[in-house]
């Protein structure tokens, strides 16, 4: 099969498109033939071996895939070879064929493709763990998501708008801000202005009750300011590239919290949030009532130019590389 393989931790124009051997069904796992492939910052990051875990070399990068299962292991029961399914692991998804434990995968809800699919789990579970379960995000509130047009902030505002809130969409470009409101948002502004947070200000008489933050870097101190009392600002990553060194006298002084977000924990963790978030999103997902906003979709011949986008934060919405039909 196809794959692409990383030998060494390097840049993406390092990283090889490969044939290795096809992986074998294991007992309690199925083997999927990927169909598309939903990329992340994430895992740009385990490519360069700057996530904070590595994965051992050589490893397939990509961690969500949607597909067709081609086979089931001994004590598998509810699956069967031919039924469409999403899924999530630690890596292996960019290649033709992945294995993973059968609970690793759900079945694909009638209507949705496997773009949307490969495009879900991840974001959308993060979005919803920490806006229902951590912030507990209330009707009316202020939610202000900074980096709103990539693939975790489109899954925010969504979710956002599902509780009740109002959205107030952070982004870098004229063009990601009319795209976050496109989805959703009741306002945008470009918090990369020296003056953004009086913008602000004329949004929201009392601050942001939320702060759903994938980006880091200065503008997550600088939007801290703008909390409002009792306010609650979530760690969720650092597209920023920097790790934001907050001063100790401003949750003190604004009664803010902050909450950190860290999905690859959850199974151990938390497994009853897990379940309650997995089990309202596939209802959402299967309903209509969420659908993942893909702009950008690449063969997998062209899976460097997906990881560049994704590093240059040109993207809009989910990166997914498309492999079979």
């Amino acid at each position: 099969m196809k794959a692409v393989v990383v030998d060494d931790y390097a840049a993406i124009d390092q990283v090889a498109l490969k044939q290795i051997a096809r992986p074998a069904v294991k007992p309690g796992s199925v083997r999927v033939r990927v169909q598309a492939v939903g990329i992340g910052f994430v895992d740009g990051l385990k490519v360069q071996g700057r996530y904070q875990t590595k994965d051992p070399l050589p490893f397939i990068p990509g961690t969500e895939f949607a597909g067709v299962i081609d086979a089931v292991g001994d004590g598998v029961a509810n699956y069967a070879a031919g039924q469409t399914v999403m899924g999530m692991a630690r890596s292996g998804a960019l290649a033709e064929y992945i294995v993973v434990p059968a609970e690793a995968v759900a079945p694909l809800p009638d209507g949705v493709s496997p773009e949307e699919g490969a495009s879900f789990r991840a974001n959308y579970l993060t979005a919803y763990y920490a806006l229902a379960e951590r912030a507990r995000l209330q009707r009316d509130e202020i939610l202000l998501v900074l980096g709103a047009a990539g693939g975790v902030g489109t899954a925010a505002i969504q979710i956002g708008k599902l509780l009740g809130a109002r959205v107030i969409a952070g982004a870098s470009t004229a063009q990601k801000r009319d795209f976050a409101l496109k989805l959703g948002a009741d306002a945008a502004i470009d918090y990369t202005q020296p003056d953004w947070r009086d913008t602000f200000k004329t949004l929201t008489e009392h601050g942001a009750d939320v702060i759903f933050d994938p980006i880091g870097g200065p503008v997550a101190v600088e939007a801290f300011r703008s909390i409002a009392w009792n306010g609650r600002h979530i760690v969720v990553g650092f597209a920023a590239g920097s790790i934001p060194a907050l001063p100790f006298n401003l949750p003190l002084l604004k009664g803010g919290s902050l909450l950190g977000v860290d999905l690859a924990q959850l199974p151990r963790r938390e497994p009853d949030a897990l379940a309650r978030c997995t089990a309202e999103l596939s209802r959402l997902l299967a309903t209509g009532a969420l659908k993942p906003a893909i702009v950008s979709a690449f063969a997998l011949e062209d899976f460097r130019a997906a990881f560049t986008a994704l590093a240059g934060r040109d993207a809009l919405g989910k990166v997914v590389v498309r492999i079979a039909p």
